[in-house]
C-alpha cells in the first residue's frame, strides 16, 4: 500500500451563534440543495485548529504565520549568542531572509510568512555563520517544516520554489439543513446617566443563527509522511489534528453566545483510494421540529454505506458519538475521544510502516 489517505467527518450542533462573520457583520451562509445553509469558512476552522495546536501541541514542531518574520528571526540569533544586540540581530536576520528571496520592508516581511521553529533556528544559524547562498538557505526553508505548515501549506508569493503543499484538505462547515438568520436588538444602560435621562446608552444589532453542521476534513497521509520524514512524527501529527479537530471552535461572537459545543458524532475512515467528502447526504435539506442531530448522524452513516457503489471500501472505519444511533459491524464504536485517538493511533503505526519515505 503507498497511499492512505484518512477522512475526517463531524456532525456539530450549534446554538444560537455567529462564529464566522461576513464583511458586514452577518453570519457567513452558502446555498446549498436549493436552500440557504449555515456555513463556517475552512480558513476559521484552520486558525481554530492552529490556536490549538499553539496551547496543546508541542510547540516547536508548531509554526507562526506573520509580516514579523526579521524580529522572529532575530530573537533566534540573540538566544544563540548573546553578544549579539537587537538591532545587529534586526540587520542579520533581515539579510538572510532576503538571501531567501523573501522581499522585507521596514524590517518586516512584504506578506505574510508561515515560518516553523526549527526552520527560523536553522536561520538563525545561517546568519551567525555568514551564510549568503540562496540554494542553500532556500534549503533550511524546506527542511523541518513544522507540524501546521506540512497539514495546510504555505505559499510564498515572492519565490514559488519555497511553496509547501499542503497535506490536508479542510471543507466549509455546511448545515445539514436550511437557516434563516435573526438579529438580536439589543440596549446597553449607562450607570452613569443623570436620572431624568430614561433613555438607552446605546443601541444595537448582533445577527445570528443556530444550526446543526457537518464538518469535514481529510489528510493525505503518506504525503504528510514525506513532509516530516518521521513515521512517529506522522503518528502523532495526525493523533493531535483529530484532537484539534473534535475540541477547537472559531471565536467570532463567542463572549455573546457562549456557544461552546462540541461534536455530537465523529467518523473517521482509512481509505487506500482515495478521500471522499460525505457531504452529498445532506443535499437534500433535512426538515425536523425535533432536532436534527440524530437525523444528521443516520443520513451520513447511510452515506458512507452509498459511497461503496463507487469507491473502495474503507480499510478502517472507527466511530465517536453521544447519540445511540446503529451502524454497520464493521465500524468500531469508541467510548470516548481519548479512545478514539488512541486506537487510530495504533492502526495508523500498523498502515504508515508499509508506507515508503522518499528520498529527498
Amino acid at each position: 500500500m503507498n497511499r492512505l489517505f484518512l477522512d475526517l467527518h463531524a456532525i456539530q450542533t450549534l446554538p444560537p451563534s455567529n462564529i464566522n462573520r461576513d464583511d458586514t457583520g452577518s453570519p457567513k451562509t452558502a446555498q446549498y440543495g436549493g436552500v440557504r445553509r449555515a456555513r463556517v469558512s475552512s480558513q476559521s476552522w484552520k486558525k481554530a485548529i492552529r490556536d490549538y495546536f499553539n496551547e496543546n501541541g508541542d510547540k516547536s514542531n508548531v509554526g507562526i504565520r506573520t509580516k514579523h518574520i526579521v524580529s522572529y528571526v532575530a530573537e533566534k540569533i540573540r538566544e544563540m549568542d548573546t553578544e549579539v544586540d537587537k538591532e545587529k540581530s534586526m540587520d542579520m536576520a533581515e539579510k538572510v531572509i532576503n538571501a531567501a528571496g523573501v522581499k522585507t520592508a521596514d524590517k518586516k516581511a512584504k506578506a505574510l510568512f508561515f515560518l516553523g521553529d526549527e526552520q527560523a533556528k536553522a536561520l538563525a544559524k545561517a546568519a551567525i555563520d555568514g551564510e549568503t547562498d540562496k540554494k542553500t538557505i532556500q534549503g533550511l526553508l524546506r527542511k523541518n517544516p513544522a507540524i501546521d505548515i506540512a497539514l495546510f501549506g504555505r505559499m510564498v508569493a515572492d519565490d514559488p520554489s519555497l511553496n509547501e503543499d499542503a497535506s490536508s484538505q479542510f471543507a466549509h462547515a455546511i448545515s445539514t439543513h436550511a437557516v434563516q438568520s435573526e438579529f438580536d436588538f439589543y440596549t446597553a444602560v449607562d450607570d452613569s446617566a443623570p436620572e431624568d435621562n430614561a433613555g438607552a446608552g446605546m443601541l444595537g444589532t448582533v445577527e445570528f443563527n443556530s444550526s446543526t453542521l457537518y464538518r469535514y476534513a481529510n489528510v493525505s497521509v503518506h504525503q504528510l509522511l514525506n513532509q516530516l520524514k518521521d513515521k512517529e512524527a506522522t503518528i502523532n501529527t495526525i493523533k493531535l489534528l483529530i484532537e484539534a479537530f473534535a475540541n477547537s471552535l472559531p471565536t467570532g461572537k463567542v463572549n455573546t453566545f457562549a456557544n461552546q459545543t462540541l461534536p455530537q458524532a465523529i467518523l473517521i475512515t482509512l481509505r487506500s483510494d482515495r478521500p471522499v467528502n460525505l457531504v452529498s447526504a445532506f443535499e437534500v435539506p433535512i426538515q425536523s421540529n425535533t432536532g436534527y442531530v440524530e437525523k444528521s448522524i443516520e443520513k451520513l452513516l447511510e452515506e458512507l454505506e452509498k459511497v461503496e457503489a463507487f469507491v473502495e471500501k474503507p480499510v478502517e472505519s472507527l466511530y465517536l458519538s453521544s447519540e445511540n444511533v446503529g451502524m454497520k459491524d464493521s465500524i468500531k464504536r469508541e467510548k470516548s475521544l481519548k479512545d478514539l485517538v488512541e486506537d487510530l493511533g495504533e492502526v495508523l503505526r500498523e498502515k504508515v510502516e508499509n508506507l515508503e519515505i522518499e528520498e529527498a
